[in-house]
Order: structure tokens, then C-alpha cells, then sequence
């Protein structure tokens, strides 16, 4: 059985990856780390990275970025595999990944769905035989979500991108663009408000015709058994960068 340390454990999604744990015969949680320690639980739950004592077999990141890259020193220190689920990182956060998964295993991802990504292929397929078209990205997701867009809008925008011979434009805000829309663009728009889990739409719009390809998330249970998939992928490979691509 596999000891999991999870990150932001007092969180969404931390809770639903602790709530999957509970019910599998492959993990048990060793002990969490949040911000704020406000359950009772029958393992330690620490606020600060430098208290913890246990070490265990792989982490399990659902956090905030700047969480992220704490336990991800931690995991560094300690040699442990990490699975990061956490989005909004900058450039230089995830230089700082890269250059960490030279010396410990490291599982990234934006999204922990295995439909989203089955999803990601297919978007970048039709991208190539639907060129003439313009391409749009509409994501949806509840109002306490911080980053915009979303890792997996990107993860999507990318997937195109990279189809495209990465010749694409992400354009974010046309508030301030007065003019037509260019050729090599892809729109990515972003909606916030009540509970949603998690909506993600790639338009391709032709002449008087629109194919639409939609991924709708109705639980987060989902990228938390994904996140568990990627743990136990992760446990026992040697130092890299892996992502949902190797885990299909």
C-alpha cells in the first residue's frame, strides 16, 4: 500500500482525493499539508512544509502555485515522486519544475481527466484537417477559481497549437484590439460564476457551418481517481517530466 502525502488536503480537491483514498485498496494518506488545519483527522495535517516527519511514497498536489513549489522542495530534498495538479503557475515556476524533474520523478498536469485528454487529441487533429477555420476555446468553471484561463483551456489551446506548427496566437481580451480577427488566432474565453465544475468548448467556425467539441466535468471526482492513476504510474519511474499522454 502506498503512502500519499497530500498537498492542500483541506481544499476541494484535496478532500476529494482524500475521500478516494479512503476508498482504495492501493493508498492510505500518511499526512497532509494546508494552510489552515481545521480537520480532525486520525493523521498529522501540517501548515508548515518544514514540520513534516513522515516521508512518503509519492505526493499528491492540489494546491496554489507558490504551495506547489514549497512541497515541491520538500519532495526534492527527500527524493520523493510528486504528482502535480495544480494550475496558474508562471514561466519561471514552471522552469523551476523542469528543472526538478532532472532529480525526482514529477507527473504535471492541468487537467487529471482521461476524457479531457482523449478530448485534447482529438481537438488537434481536426485542427489540421480544419484549417480554414477559426478556432475558439470557451471554459466554465465555479466562481472561487482563481486562475484564468484554465490549465485546461491551455492544455487544449496547445494541443492545437502544436498541430498547427505552433504558429498560433492566444488572444485573451479583444476589449482593446480594434481590428479583424487575424487568421492564425485562437480566443480563449473565460466564464466564472456559481458551482461549475468544469466546461471546456473548442468551436472551429467555417463558412456557415460550426463543429463544436465539449468535455463537461459533472463531478471532481474525476481528476482526483486520475490523480491517483498518475500516483501510482509515477511510483517507481525513473527522474523526468511525465504528463497525462504518458499515463494513456
Amino acid at each position: 500500500m502506498l503512502k500519499v502525502l497530500i498537498n492542500g488536503i483541506n481544499g476541494r480537491m484535496g478532500q476529494e482525493v482524500l475521500k478516494q483514498v479512503n476508498s482504495s485498496d492501493d493508498f492510505e494518506v500518511c499526512c497532509g499539508v494546508d494552510k489552515f488545519n481545521n480537520n480532525e483527522s486520525s493523521f498529522p495535517i501540517y501548515t508548515d512544509v518544514n514540520s513534516i516527519k513522515e516521508i512518503p511514497d509519492v505526493i499528491i498536489d492540489f494546491s496554489i502555485p507558490e504551495a506547489s513549489i514549497n512541497i515541491l522542495e520538500f519532495a526534492k530534498s527527500n527524493n520523493i515522486p510528486i504528482v502535480i495538479a495544480t494550475t496558474g503557475f508562471s514561466d519561471d515556476e514552471l522552469f523551476t519544475i523542469q528543472e526538478y524533474s532532472k532529480q525526482i520523478p514529477i507527473f504535471r498536469s492541468g487537467n487529471m481527466s482521461y476524457e479531457v485528454n482523449i478530448m485534447s487529441d482529438i481537438v488537434s487533429k481536426l485542427a489540421t484537417k480544419l484549417k480554414d477555420s477559426d478556432i475558439e476555446i470557451v471554459e466554465t468553471h465555479h466562481r472561487n477559481k482563481i486562475d484564468s484561463p484554465s490549465g485546461t483551456a491551455l492544455i487544449l489551446a496547445d494541443s492545437i497549437d502544436n498541430a498547427l506548427n505552433n504558429e498560433m496566437i492566444y488572444q485573451y481580451n479583444r476589449h482593446s484590439v480594434r481590428q479583424k480577427r487575424p487568421d492564425k488566432e485562437i480566443g480563449i474565453h473565460s466564464i466564472r460564476g456559481g458551482t461549475e465544475v468544469g466546461k471546456h468548448t473548442v468551436l472551429f467556425l467555417g463558412e456557415n457551418e460550426t463543429l463544436e467539441i465539449t468535455h463537461t466535468a459533472t463531478s471532481r471526482s474525476i481528476f482526483a481517481i486520475g490523480a491517483l492513476k498518475a500516483a501510482k504510474f509515477l511510483v517507481g519511474q525513473t527522474n523526468g517530466l511525465y504528463n497525462m499522454k504518458d499515463l494513456i
